[in-house]
């Protein structure tokens, strides 16, 4: 069962990064990032996921990471991710121990993100923002490393087939790009 110390110690010092991409990615990208936060229970690490609300016109009701585009005034993909979760969740930046960036993850919606893994020690009090979350929940990391739990799905956008990966848990689907940068996760963390 993966620790804190062993995710320090995977996701310390420099690495070899390659971006990771859906299908039919475009041209030009935009600027993004997420946080990808981890949870510190006393019964094993989790991973945080918000779904968002059904009345959004991008991803209703997805399950995904905190997280959003880059700002201008934002210095950092890490300032970025965590600015995005304090707004989203009410997390306060100052409990994440950012641990590591994980490879550049390329949306065929057009979006380059930048996911930023960061440890979270409870207790913390979270705020949703209720027009952009209707509900936080946590899946145990250990479900979400083990290549079992990864499937290969694909379906057909404009004419083209698409592959993606998902992870479904507990009556979620986490699915798309949240589930792909968590194989990126694993992949990364077991240097595949």
């Amino acid at each position: 069962m993966p620790t804190a110390d062993w995710l320090r110690q995977r996701l310390a010092g420099p690495r070899q990064l390659q971006a990771v991409a859906e299908d039919a990615v475009p041209a030009r990208l935009t600027p993004a990032a997420v946080l990808v936060p981890v949870i510190e229970r006393q019964q094993g690490l989790t991973v945080l996921f918000t779904q968002r609300t059904a009345h959004l016109s991008d991803h209703a009701g997805q399950v995904s990471f905190p997280g959003g585009r880059c700002e201008a005034g934002d210095p950092t993909p890490v300032h970025t991710a965590l600015r995005e979760t304090q707004e989203e969740i009410g997390l306060d930046p100052a409990l994440v121990e950012v641990l590591g960036l994980l490879p550049e993850y390329r949306t065929g919606t057009g979006y380059s993100v930048t996911p930023v893994v960061g440890l979270v020690r409870p207790p913390f009090v979270l705020a949703p923002d209720s027009f952009e979350v209707a509900e936080v929940f946590e899946t145990p990391l250990a479900f979400l490393l083990d290549p079992a739990n990864h499937q290969r799905h694909s379906m057909e956008v404009g004419g083209a087939v698409r592959h993606y990966y998902a992870m479904p848990y507990s009556g979620y689907f986490i699915w798309g790009a949240t589930a792909g940068m968590l194989v990126s996760l694993r992949r990364l963390l077991y240097e595949e």
